[in-house]
């Protein structure tokens, strides 16, 4: 052993670890083994494995399966470590390790050994009492529950409300402006702006109504099942105290698991959750295509709109500016759409009693709660609340879009209108002048008939 190491000791035998580590022998196997992405288990995923762990002890000290004064200190280790600037440093596995994430489990088991033991003066063990009446296969499940439960509620469903709110507002602003409608890209009956936006806004509200109503669902734990489900090793009351515990510590309301065999021998509420990421996902990707469509030009595409100029948009050239937010918006889409394949796939690994891609699972799921929390903010701030309008343009378009002809449709009928319509487009006249000279309706008449404000509003003539 050389100055900078120790010698730790686990059911395989003596191992070299960093003198500094607050980690076993275990966790330094794991490092040793998994040299692979060298990207760690989300610090979110992490800090919900840490408040599994001190509930875990509360509840084991009140019945009885826990010193008192061991389970305090694994409570108080915990706690440091959640409020520590170098909360990472501590746990350095890989993601691509051993598919129940044993390895990350007893990572914490480890570190909270340590720092419990240096702080009762007792003997802490990992396996004893930082995981007593646990077993991996239960933990990283109900800390994929957890922490999902945690992103959900406090990060990426506030941000859609956020978002949300913003779009309503835009819409508001902007409710006596109309712009010519598009189906398939071709021009189309006219719409107003607001209509445009509040049709994102329903989107994101679907969103979030489908996220709530999975969170009961997600907020089910694994918790008191131990390796198999059948809840070995772990006191009868211990799984109702947990979540108990657990729900006082983070204000979330955590329940038991229907069936515990099945929350550890599959992951179909992560992947039902990742499938309602992805739905979210594509609606963000529209909504952003929706904006860079309608900024495209600023001369020779449409140029409804100018969003926020943030950045040169040009190494060669000058004065150009790209539509830099909703260009990042979809490609965030664009990953949650690949973390959530990964994720189906990683789900169907339940092999007999126990998913063997757990880590996996977690880390994929994770990312795309981030991604889209930061997406959505960004999207609201820098992009729908900021771009104008080019009225000019707008007008400028319907007054010579042809389509409008539809609304004389109950009155001259189909055949008459398309005739008009093809006679517009081919000599590139408003449409108004065209229908004048080819029905007996009166200049007045067609005004009201064909005002694109009430082409809006729907119904009849």
């Amino acid at each position: 052993m050389t100055s900078a190491t120790r010698i730790e000791h686990d059911s395989m035998g003596d191992l070299e670890v960093p003198a500094h580590a607050l980690y076993g022998a275990q966790t330094q196997r794991a490092i040793n083994n998994f040299n692979i992405s060298q990207q760690t288990m989300p610090s979110t995923f992490i800090r919900a494995l840490l408040q599994v762990k001190m509930a875990a002890a509360e509840a084991n000290r009140q019945l009885d399966q826990l010193d008192v004064e061991i389970a305090a200190a694994i409570q108080k280790s915990a706690k440091g470590l959640l409020n520590s600037d170098d909360l990472m440093d501590h746990f350095p596995i890989d993601i691509f390790q051993t598919g129940s994430g044993t390895s990350t489990n007893m990572n914490a088991n480890e570190v909270l050994a340590h720092l419990a033991a240096m702080m009762c003066g007792q003997e802490v063990n990992a396996n004893d009492h930082v995981n007593a009446g646990q077993s991996s296969n239960d933990v990283i499940p109900t800390s994929i529950h957890v922490a999902t439960s945690i992103g959900l509620a406090h990060e990426l469903l506030p941000a859609l409300n956020h978002l949300k709110q913003v779009m309503n507002a835009k819409a508001e602003s902007l409710k006596d402006i109309v712009k010519t409608g598009r189906t398939h890209l071709m021009d189309a009956m006219p719409v107003r702006m607001d209509q445009t936006i509040y049709a994102w806004s329903n989107q994101i509200q679907q969103n979030i109504r489908n996220l709530e109503q999975l969170q009961p669902v997600v907020q089910s734990l694994a918790q008191g099942g131990t390796a198999v489900g059948t809840g070995i090793n772990a006191h009868p009351n211990f799984a109702a105290l947990f979540c108990q515990v657990l729900s006082q510590q983070t204000g979330l309301d955590f329940t038991e698991a229907d069936n515990r065999f099945s929350q550890i021998a599959s992951q179909d509420t992560a992947v039902s959750v990742s499938g309602q990421l992805k739905t979210l996902a594509v609606s963000l990707m529209k909504i952003a295509n929706d904006l860079r469509w309608m900024n495209s030009g600023p001369l020779a595409g449409l140029g409804e709109i100018e969003l926020e100029a943030l950045q040169p948009g040009s190494s060669i050239m000058p004065g150009k500016v790209n539509p830099v937010i909703p260009e990042a918006v979809a490609m965030v889409a664009a990953q949650v759409i690949g973390n959530d394949t990964t994720i189906t796939v990683a789900g169907q690994s339940g092999n007999f009693e126990l998913n063997v891609m757990l880590p996996l699972i977690a880390s994929n799921l994770l990312h795309s709660i981030h991604l889209l929390t930061q997406a959505s903010l960004v999207l609201a701030d820098k992009a729908i609340a900021t771009f104008k309008v080019n009225e000019a343009r707008l007008q400028e378009a319907l007054a010579r879009n042809p389509i409008l002809v539809t609304a004389l449709n109950p009155i001259i009928g189909y055949a008459k209108a398309a005739e008009i319509a093809k006679l517009a487009y081919r000599e590139q006249r408003a449409i108004i002048d065209v229908a004048e000279e080819h029905t007996d309706l009166t200049r007045a008449e067609l005004t009201k008939l064909l005002d694109p404000d009430h082409l809006t509003r729907g119904g009849l003539a």
